[in-house]
């Protein structure tokens, strides 16, 4: 590998660890409001905060793409996070839009996907086998989805729910849903209601994965001992 390859591998390496320590930042932020009752949507601080990390994971797209053998093929193919890395709610908030506090409350989370992608390219580094590398990377993807759900649906069932007593009601409801077992709690809103069904389909695509990486785990280590 040439020098200026194994420069381009540090920058492109540099840009997913800054996006994924900057999608944690939000997502701490972003929790410690909620759990204080403060609409952060509202508040100029963290409107700032967002819109200037946001800059930053626009930037960060443009350079890869130029550093990109094809930066054509790499536009088609990462569209999706041109898409997700635009600072909705400012300009929402900017052009004094006028949309449901539910909407709102999931349109915060849409820079956080952005960190989801570099969160799997950033674990695909400390594991050389590939399923490995895919299971952890579903495992982590799972527990996000499920931290995600809780706060939205913490945020938004709160005041309206009386199952609803704190975070932990939240927690609960989201993992009991995701493993498909179902919760005694039932969610009042509408977007409660939909995140009910979307962590039972994402339940049932995901833990399949574990089933077969459990199984070639076994079939590998029996290999192996049959070897000796």
């Amino acid at each position: 590998m040439n020098s200026s390859h194994l420069l381009e591998k540090y920058i492109k390496n540099f840009l997913q660890i800054s996006i994924l320590l900057l999608s944690v930042f939000l997502v701490v932020s972003m929790s410690i409001d909620i759990f204080r009752g403060i609409d952060t949507y509202a508040q100029n601080n963290y409107l700032k905060i967002q819109y200037w990390i946001c800059l930053w994971f626009l930037f960060s797209f443009f350079i890869e793409i130029f550093l990109s053998e094809n930066r054509w093929k790499y536009f088609k193919s990462h569209f999706i996070f041109l898409i997700i890395s635009i600072p909705y709610q400012n300009i929402i908030y900017l052009y004094h839009i006028q949309l449901p506090s539910e909407a709102m409350y999931l349109i915060r989370f849409i820079p956080l996907l952005r960190g989801g992608y570099a969160l799997a390219i950033v674990v695909g580094w400390f594991t050389n086998n590939k399923i490995s590398s895919l299971f952890i990377t579903y495992l982590s993807m799972l527990m996000a989805t499920v931290y995600f759900s809780s706060l939205a649906f913490y945020a938004i069932e709160y005041t309206i729910n009386p199952q609803i007593n704190g975070y932990g009601d939240a927690i609960w409801w989201a993992f009991m849903n995701v493993t498909t077992v179902g919760s005694n709690i039932v969610a009042i809103s509408i977007t409660g209601k939909v995140l009910t069904v979307l962590l039972a389909a994402i339940g049932m695509m995901m833990f399949p994965i574990f089933t077969i990486y459990l199984t070639n785990l076994i079939t590998t280590k029996a290999k192996e001992l049959g070897r000796e």
